[in-house]
């Protein structure tokens, strides 16, 4: 992406910009010094990507919708982490080399700005990371990266959440590893690694409770098993999960953005209710994931809304042995939440009934909007997790 003179000028300009940044006022002025510089740059061959994405940033910063600190963390991070993945691309330490270097630009901007938000800088460049894992074979990816980084950073900046350095360190250790662990299993590809790296981070810091993270850990563990069993038998009939039951991004946020989502909400105001949003949706997850992978197994399951046979993993085909494997998995979801403290007994109930409810919404949903070519898998099991966090939630409500 960047030729070694090409990323030595983009290099150049970041630096040059984050330093006369602080003084150059209004901030359309430091907009359009950008903005001229970039326009030269494009000249250079191979920076034209590099050189509309911070056109398109200092455009952003100049019209007031983007914060000094998030236009300078996210050049940094982009131009730091791409000339360390280019230095050590035919190596296993390509990524982790990225990571690395885009939170030491990101730091030094923090240091230099005196703005201290370690978390917003870690989950900036765990996205830029994601992002190229998932298009590495887009000529634009620096647009989307920049894009992405300064959007993730921007949105958690204005949450104004504060949270101890020891936390994210723990959060950032365990997430990675169990990134990495499931990676080198062969359960996720780099894309799933980075996002559930990301989801972890979240879960951990915005709770500060480990916890959280072992229950949606449940989840990952019952979901890889049911994937992976009778595999060859799924595959001959062109069922199974595509990439040899490798997992990405778009699996992972599926299933676990409105238990992200939850988890933030939860940081934010404490209130249990969006503990039980975040196991009903976990646990719809959960049953899911097990019900449509052991179901499919079963030979002639029944379509939800017409009762008639349909061949095995047809969008809306239910089974009594999938709706039976199902519960088990909800189950199974929330005994970890009440052993661990997380969940209160009723809230256990209601996560096996939102989880139940959860999964066959998923089949109905499949029946008719997939089926339709309206949504596809990751939509159809966004709007099932979602249905049965917010059934958890409403079930709580009105309980409590």
């Amino acid at each position: 992406m960047f030729k070694q003179p090409a990323y030595w000028a983009a290099w150049t300009l970041t630096i040059a910009c984050i330093l006369i940044s602080p003084y150059v006022q209004p901030a359309w002025l430091l907009s359009i010094i950008v903005i001229l510089f970039c326009a030269t740059l494009f000249l250079i061959p191979g920076t034209r990507y590099a050189s509309i994405s911070f056109i398109v940033l200092a455009t952003l910063y100049g019209l007031g919708w983007l914060p000094l600190f998030v236009f300078a963390s996210t050049i940094a991070i982009i131009v730091n982490g791409e000339g360390a993945y280019r230095a050590l691309k035919e190596t296993p330490y390509a990524y982790p080399a990225y990571v690395g270097a885009g939170y030491i630009g990101a730091v030094l901007v923090m240091i230099y700005f005196q703005h201290y938000v370690p978390l917003i800088a870690l989950l900036g460049v765990v996205v830029a990371a994601m992002l190229k894992s998932a298009l590495s074979n887009q000529v634009d990816i620096l647009m989307i990266e920049g894009l992405g980084v300064a959007m993730t950073m921007y949105f958690f900046g204005e949450l104004n959440f504060q949270v101890d350095l020891t936390i994210i360190l723990v959060a950032a250790i365990i997430a990675f590893a169990f990134g990495f662990a499931a990676h080198q299993l062969r359960v996720m590809d780099l894309s799933g690694l980075f996002s559930a790296a990301l989801i972890g981070i979240i879960l951990i810091a915005f709770t500060r409770d480990i916890r959280w993270f072992f229950i949606m850990l449940t989840f990952f563990i019952l979901g890889s098993a049911a994937t992976k069993y009778k595999y060859s038998y799924k595959a001959a009939l062109g069922t199974a999960q595509g990439h040899g039951g490798l997992r990405g991004y778009y699996n992972v946020f599926a299933n676990g953005l409105v238990a992200t989502a939850a988890a933030i909400l939860f940081g934010i105001t404490q209130h249990p209710i969006f503990t039980a949003m975040f196991v009903g949706s976990v646990a719809t997850a959960a049953a899911d994931t097990v019900a449509g992978e052991i179901g499919m197994t079963r030979s002639n399951p029944y379509m939800i809304t017409t009762g008639k046979r349909v061949p095995p993993g047809t969008n809306g085909g239910v089974s009594l042995l999938g709706e039976a494997a199902g519960i088990l998995a909800a189950i199974t979801v929330l005994a970890v939440a009440f052993g661990l403290s997380v969940s209160t007994l009723s809230m256990a109930v209601i996560g096996v009934v939102a989880g139940f409810c959860g999964t066959n919404m998923d089949s109905l949903i499949g029946a008719t909007l997939e089926n339709k070519g309206y949504l596809g898998n990751a939509g159809t099991n966004l709007l099932a997790t979602l249905f049965g966090g917010l059934l958890a939630a409403i079930l709580y409500w009105f309980v409590h």
